[in-house]
């Protein structure tokens, strides 16, 4: 099962959240993620633990409890939801932004051609 770590000292290292969940048996995985800008620890990782009743138990014992002077926040992770403006799409338009809104002709009058009148040569709509 994997747990959601939060409120972690950001001096915490790998072996600081190793050491402090090892009672709750095998740890299969540590991800703790690092500021892009600092390459710092933001605060919070994410330990994947082998069995999924230690893993409840860890809940229930390490959520509160106190690591390097912070009181940690431990619940089971969720799902990463996908985040709509990923990747610079920039409001939800994405794509091409140099024109107006909804493919109207930028001189005005709502996207219609005032050449003809709205007929063709043939007389029809």
């Amino acid at each position: 099962m994997k747990l959601y770590l939060g409120n972690l000292p950001f001096a915490a290292s790998d072996d600081d959240i190793k050491e402090a969940f090892s009672a709750y048996g095998t740890i299969e995985d540590l991800f703790i993620p690092l500021d892009r800008e600092t390459n710092r620890p933001r605060g919070f990782a994410f330990i994947t633990l082998a069995d999924d009743d230690l893993a409840r138990k860890a809940i229930e014992e390490m959520d509160g409890a106190d690591l390097m002077g912070r009181n940690l926040r431990v619940n089971e992770a969720e799902e990463r939801r996908p985040q709509q403006n990923r990747g610079g799409g920039g409001g939800g338009y994405g794509g091409d932004r140099r024109g107006g809104g909804g493919g109207r002709d930028r001189r005005g009058g709502g996207g219609r051609d005032r050449r003809g009148g709205g007929r063709d040569n043939e007389g029809g709509w």
